[in-house]
């Protein structure tokens, strides 16, 4: 029988073995051990609760090996509790079993836990092997815990692993994912003989950090070496080409060895390829690749309908995939909904903005900071001030980017004073102001006419905050001073200021000119216009008003000419509105 039993095993027929080996009233370790591993392979959560019972039952229940194959089991099965309980009952326990848990503990996402038990076999007097570093730094990894980190790696310094491969790729992915990439590149240069995880370590640390050149630098080289990069790799480098903006032609080449290596199937691969698309500018490809998909999923859709969001002219894209989404039940997550409150404010469509609104209360998604800023954004963008204004007060949470949207709707909405006690009681509550805070005071100032309280804000943002005005921020400046008629403060600001002199400066000072019938200053700012934009049309037609406005005929004739001569076409006005009359666009076919 115990020899059926062993050549059942060997061959992996689980049933059979099982079966019989349950009739068994006693048996041997090496048979146990055998069992238990076929146990392991299959999974076989409650047939290996029998075998453990059997052995406690023919007195082999403080077996150092069996116990710590029960350790194994119990770990890939997820029952961490069981796992710990085998262990505490073991009178005696090898590296290996001590490795076991700290393993299992950080497999399992108990890494405080793998961190402390670590340390108990060091005051235990028990010295570590490769796997238990190993495990011990991805514990550090995940938690980000530099501190013990460098405590490991002095351990790992003083002992016989220290050139050990295994062991350094840990370290290079340790300090690459808590920051320290001089230190993760300086280990890497040590390694004699790379592998293909070291290698990823280092694509996937720089990629992780933002340093997307470098990335790719890494990714070169490794392929000049001769290494086929996987799947790892690939989706770390496809990282990299998505945050550090690369051109579209790089992600056509990753696209290329994702196919040629036959990683195009691999949904997770695919779906980063998306969003380096998508990313890239390049939302065809990445339609193409999507609908492409035998079993699209959450990360791939996301990826797309963030783009449509990102670039703010493919609503109807958006809204159709987002509908598809709800159609097939892919699922929903807070980033979906969060880009398709950013379609509904760039089409300024409220029905749309609510009905969203609608989906994240009745799915009961997390409520957090990024969800409400998109609510407060899309109320105002599409007219309901007062609907942001209660989005924002709904908050139990707020970052500087909910005051700055509400201050910005503010503005936009044409309430300056509003806008001014806002950032007020913004500071009051302990929030600290940024250079886009203080440009949307700046633009609610300027088209509200109040200047003192612009020239107020602009120098607090200068001496408060040491926040170094941009040209957008004079832009507002000079605008808030020319819509007030005080054209020669505004030219003088425009005189004084220590950055180049755009369009939207001088524009400012031309606008104002028009108005107020400055004809020298509407000169000398449309001269520079000229230079800078010689096809803006719009320049040539305002000039050309000022001269008419004057009674200077022959100025205005001749700048019209010269608009012609340079092929300076008037673009024709137009306005969009929304149908009253049409009814609202479902998201959800009716049941």
């Amino acid at each position: 029988m115990f020899s059926k039993i062993q050549s059942l095993c060997n061959l992996g027929r689980s049933p059979e073995t099982l079966n019989l080996f349950s009739n068994q009233t006693s048996s041997h370790t090496s048979l146990y051990l055998k069992i238990l591993q076929l146990c392991i392979d299959k999974k076989a959560q409650n047939q290996c609760h029998l075998i453990h019972a059997h052995l406690i039952t023919n007195g082999f229940g403080s077996d150092l090996h069996l116990n710590t194959k029960l350790i194994i089991f119990y770990m890939k099965m997820g029952d961490v509790i069981a796992a710990r309980k085998v262990f505490d009952g073991m009178p005696d326990r090898s590296v290996v079993s001590w490795t076991a848990m700290v393993s299992g503990y950080s497999q399992n996402g108990c890494f405080e836990k793998a961190l402390m038990l670590f340390s108990d076999m060091r005051h235990c007097g028990v010295k570590a092997n490769q796997f238990t570093y190993g495990s011990t730094l991805r514990a550090c990894t995940s938690t980000r815990y530099l501190d013990m980190g460098m405590q490991v790696q002095g351990c790992i310094q003083k002992g016989r692993f220290v050139d050990n491969l295994f062991v350094k790729s840990a370290l290079v992915d340790f300090h690459s994912k808590c920051g320290k990439m001089e230190d993760a590149s300086y280990l890497f240069e040590t390694i004699k003989e790379r592998d293909l995880v070291s290698w990823n370590s280092m694509i996937s640390g720089y990629a992780v950090q933002g340093f997307a050149d470098d990335s790719f630098c890494i990714f070169r080289s490794m392929l000049r070496g001769g290494l086929v990069p996987d799947c790892y790799t690939l989706g770390s480098i496809l990282r990299a080409s998505a945050e550090g903006g690369s051109a579209v032609i790089v992600v056509g080449q990753i696209h290329g060895i994702v196919a040629q290596l036959g990683y195009g199937s691999y949904d997770i691969v695919t779906g980063l390829l998306i969003n380096a698309y998508s990313k890239n500018g390049s939302l065809r490809s990445a339609k193409d690749l999507h609908q492409g998909m035998l079993k699209k999923d959450v990360f791939s859709s996301t990826a797309l309908i963030t783009g449509y969001a990102r670039e703010g002219i493919y609503g109807v894209d958006a809204l159709n995939l987002f509908k598809e989404m709800n159609r097939t039940s892919i699922g929903m997550d807070d980033v979906i909904l969060c880009s398709m409150l950013n379609v509904s404010a760039n089409l300024a469509s409220l029905s749309l903005g609510t009905q969203i609104h609608a989906f994240a209360v009745k799915f009961q998604l997390s409520y957090d900071v990024a969800m409400g800023n998109a609510l407060i954004d899309m109320y105002s963008k599409s007219g309901e001030i007062e609907d942001a204004k209660r989005a924002f007060d709904e908050m139990e949470e707020k970052n500087v980017i909910s005051w700055t949207t509400l201050i910005s709707g503010y503005a936009k909405h044409g309430y300056g004073h509003k806008a001014v006690s806002l950032y007020k009681k913004m500071e009051s509550e302990g929030f600290e102001p940024n250079d886009v805070t203080f440009l949307s005071l700046l633009f609610a100032c300027s088209h509200t006419g109040l200047t003192d309280e612009g020239c107020d804000c602009l120098n607090e943002m200068v001496n408060k905050y040491n926040i170094k005005p941009r040209a957008e921020h004079y832009s507002c400046m000079v605008d808030l001073f020319a819509r007030q008629g005080l054209l020669e403060e505004a030219y003088s600001l425009l005189c004084r200021i220590d950055i180049k002199r755009n369009a939207s400066l001088w524009g400012a000072i031309l606008g104002a000119s028009s108005v107020y019938g400055y004809t020298s200053l509407g000169e000398e700012a449309a001269g520079n216009l000229f230079s800078m934009q010689p096809e803006n049309s719009v320049n040539y037609v305002v000039l050309a008003g000022i001269y008419s406005a004057a009674g200077l005929w022959d100025d205005a004739w001749k700048i019209r000419k010269l608009m012609k001569d340079r092929k300076a076409k008037k673009n024709a006005g137009y306005s969009l509105f929304l149908a009253t009359k049409r009814s609202m666009i479902p998201l959800m076919e009716a049941s």
